[in-house]
């Protein structure tokens, strides 16, 4: 089933040792197979063989080849300097392999997909129609199957011995991915070096998660043709896999001896489990809430050690695999979300991300999102709306960032998109303030069918500065403004803006993370085991009602302090 381990990548200096193609070291070929053709001393990934990488991802023992694809060997009679027969002819001889791909079912770690391997040596990882014909095969049997496609990509582009016709498996291949987003079937692409033209732009990128080695590279251009056509010299780093990551076109960069494990994590956020909590810390009645300084609970809700969003996902979530990017211009560091499991249910969860010292706050925006970040969060969720997965959100900013470049790039539209599409997405959603929730930064991961806040947070129009500074002309105001805002969460709760209140532990949930993160926990199973229960229909209905009746003050007068 499997071809020998041939030594890739390096140069053959003995029958024993290897130099590395970069750096140059001699590394003993035993401990290079050991480090999956890793060079020790570089980090260089060299290239695999098809079913190398499928030794390697695969489950001892779970592989079943799917059918051949036949060939069409030669659809123009195509003539270089050689018949491009004579070229198939060779790559057959020489790689083992029918054509450029390999189509499998197979397993990870007990868990079904059908994956679909390039191998370069075969003219280059070119896309022939064979290997168009064979990738949408493998999307049909996933399809059939209703498992998860992985498709690990290594190509130069189209085949262009091929001409025209290899050009349209671009079109065909992209409408196999489209048939599985309309099925809810999770896509994955393994990009590894390197990954070019029309296979980079077509099925490679089209996929729900996009996961390249290190130092892969990936464009629809290659980087000669660039500098020729534009006359510069490229950055440092141009197309390559952290240049790519850097720039939101990729979720993640993983070392090789991580992709299985990777893969793993994938392929089970979808599990669903029922979540029984053990009990219930919600409280749904604002007189049991003290009467509070609402200006003492803002600065409670600011307190630098205030639980962030990555530490509760440390706390919160199994097998968390984060995501990045918006897929268009970049990466926004104060949004972070990816794939979890909550006490054995998938969720996506995102949220904003402060930091606790200057360093990270400062790397992270003050928690304050550019539109890359909720264009990423946008993305994030239409991916839980595909799967059929609740998304949890947890808001703690500022505020949107307030720049030039971020009006440039859209930051309202951007903020209005997520509002529509939170108001439509087919899944259960829970928001939870978790520290100070400000104006339509906040709302924009707001929308739910549930929203919660802690104690000691703040959810308002504007902070109590802004609105001092507006309307008092005076910045000192701010206890006064906090005041008549209503900010904090007791008169949240009676307003009917949150629907619950989960208590902190004593003196806040900067004084124990741990504690803070159990008592969100067992809130979040309380309300996503309800919400999971209703039929989709029932939820839709509910969660328009809530929102056409958003603000209306029936029962309680919003102006007087109950």
């Amino acid at each position: 089933m499997t071809d020998t381990l041939p030594r890739v990548g390096a140069a053959r200096t003995t029958d024993d040792w290897l130099a590395c193609t970069r750096c140059r070291s001699l590394v003993y070929g035993k401990r290079l197979a050991r480090t999956l053709w890793v060079c020790p001393d570089c980090g260089h990934h060299s290239p695999l063989t098809a079913w190398q990488r499928i030794d390697h991802l695969v489950d001892p023992g779970s592989v079943e080849v799917l059918p051949a694809v036949p060939a069409a060997d030669d659809p123009l009679g195509f003539v270089d300097t050689r018949p491009y027969p004579d070229r198939l002819r060779e790559a057959r001889a020489t790689t083992g392999l029918d054509e450029a791909v390999v189509c499998v079912r197979a397993t990870v770690h007990d868990r079904p997909l059908v994956l679909a391997v390039m191998d370069f040596r075969f003219m280059a990882g070119s896309l022939s129609t064979a290997v168009g014909e064979a990738i949408v095969c493998a999307a049909e049997r996933a399809l059939a199957d209703r498992v998860p496609l992985v498709l690990v990509t290594a190509s130069g582009g189209a085949r262009m011995q091929e001409g025209i016709l290899s050009l349209l498996q671009m079109a065909k291949t992209s409408q196999a991915l489209a048939e599985l987003d309309a099925a809810g079937i999770l896509t994955v692409s393994l990009i590894t070096d390197p990954t070019y033209a029309g296979v980079a732009a077509s099925f490679a990128t089209l996929t729900d998660v996009i996961v390249a080695e290190p130092g892969a590279r990936l464009g629809f251009t290659g980087p000669r043709v660039i500098e020729q056509t534009i006359g510069e010299t490229l950055p440092e780093g141009f197309q390559s896999a952290e240049f790519m990551l850097a720039h939101g076109l990729i979720d993640d960069v993983r070392p090789r001896a991580e992709l299985r494990a990777t893969l793993a994590r994938l392929l089970g956020a979808t599990r669903r489990a029922d979540l029984a909590p053990p009990r219930d810390p919600l409280i749904r009645d604002h007189d049991q809430l003290p009467d509070v300084d609402p200006w003492q609970t803002a600065q409670l809700a600011r307190h630098p050690d205030r639980p962030t969003t990555l530490d509760y996902v440390a706390h919160l979530l199994d097998d968390f695999q984060p995501l990045r990017g918006d897929r268009m211009a970049g990466e926004c560091p104060a949004i972070v979300g990816g794939l979890g499991v909550l006490e054995g249910t998938g969720v996506m969860l995102i949220g904003h991300q402060k930091g606790h010292t200057t360093h990270e706050l400062i790397e992270r925006n003050f928690g304050m999102p550019s539109p890359e970040g909720y264009r990423k969060a946008a993305r994030l969720m239409r991916l839980a709306g595909k799967l059929g997965i609740p998304v949890v959100t947890l808001i703690d900013t500022p505020g949107a960032y307030p720049g030039v470049t971020a009006e440039q790039r859209g930051q309202a539209v951007a903020i209005a998109e997520n509002l529509r599409l939170m108001s439509q997405l087919p899944v259960p959603i829970v928001a939870v303030v978790t520290g100070e929730g400000g104006s339509g930064g906040a709302l924009a991961l707001g929308v739910a069918d549930r929203v919660l806040c802690f104690a000691n947070t703040t959810y308002s129009v504007i902070s109590p500065e802004g609105c001092a500074a507006i309307l008092w002309r005076d910045r000192a105001m701010a206890p006064r403004a906090a005041q008549a805002l209503r900010v904090d969460a007791r008169q949240l709760l009676r307003m009917g803006v949150v629907d619950a209140v989960i208590p902190e532990p004593e003196g806040g949930t900067h004084t124990s993370a741990v504690t803070a993160a159990g008592l969100l926990r067992d809130a979040l199973t309380t309300v996503l085991g309800d919400l999971l229960a209703r039929p989709h229909e029932q939820l839709m209905t509910e969660r328009h009602h809530r929102l056409r009746h958003a603000g209306s003050t029936t029962g309680t007068d919003p102006g007087r302090p109950a």
